[in-house]
């Protein structure tokens, strides 16, 4: 019963979570992004934030709740929902599986496992990319000896970070701007690996539907160069 409550509780806050998520993202980056806008503005947008992260907490804790579980087992068994609560930025992970919970709500039609793989990991990268940006904006941005001076700048750093390749032209100095590019770094590594997973695999289930062999397992590569 109390699996069920959970699974009801996770169905029908699934598109308020999404949307919360979504105008957390928006009110931080107006807010980091918007040098010009009047005070009251960025106050707006201040509470904005603040109140889509009221909505995250609530939501873990009533999932706590509905669990059955004591605190220390439920942080163990949902330690991504706790990083996201301490690290709000990290939210765009959880979008994508709303967005999920949406579909499976609403009985839609979705894709195949492996569209669904690379097509949630290219969106889960796309927004982390864009909010670790924002983050590492704002605080390289006033830090003395900073080489991220921009926000064009943060977003050259996090397309380079995320995808493994790190030219050294820009990195941050300041240990928020570090922590930041170690959690971008663990999950692009991540997110990409399951992005090329899932199309070798696709490629793989597609020459045994069609009847061929991939590349590199024919008879004659398997049986090696002759030797008379």
């Amino acid at each position: 019963m109390t699996d069920s409550a959970l699974a009801r509780w996770e169905r029908r806050t699934a598109g308020v979570l999404a949307a919360a998520s979504l105008l957390f993202l928006a009110s931080y980056a107006l807010r980091v992004l918007g040098h010009g806008l009047p005070g009251p503005l960025r106050d707006a947008c201040l509470a904005v934030t603040f109140a889509a992260w009221s909505v995250f907490l609530v939501d873990y804790v009533v999932r706590r709740r509905l669990s059955g579980q004591r605190w220390p087992r439920f942080v163990r068994t949902h330690w991504l929902d706790t990083l996201v609560l301490l690290l709000p930025l990290l939210r765009p992970v959880r979008i994508v599986q709303a967005y999920d919970r949406v579909q499976l709500r609403h009985d839609r039609p979705r894709f195949s496992l492996h569209a669904r793989v690379i097509v949630y990991a290219g969106v889960s990268t796309l927004l982390l990319g864009f909010a670790a940006s924002l983050a590492v904006y704002h605080v390289e941005r006033p830090a003395p000896g900073a080489t991220i001076r921009t926000y064009g700048d943060a977003v050259w750093w996090a397309c380079t970070t995320v995808s493994s390749v790190g030219y050294g032209d820009m990195a941050p100095v300041t240990p928020l701007g570090r922590l930041v590019a170690v959690a971008l770094m663990g999950c692009g590594l991540a997110l990409l690996g399951a992005v090329v997973g899932a199309f070798s695999s696709w490629l793989l289930q597609a020459f045994a539907r069609d009847g061929e062999r991939p590349p590199g397992n024919s008879p004659e590569a398997s049986r090696g160069p002759d030797t008379d």
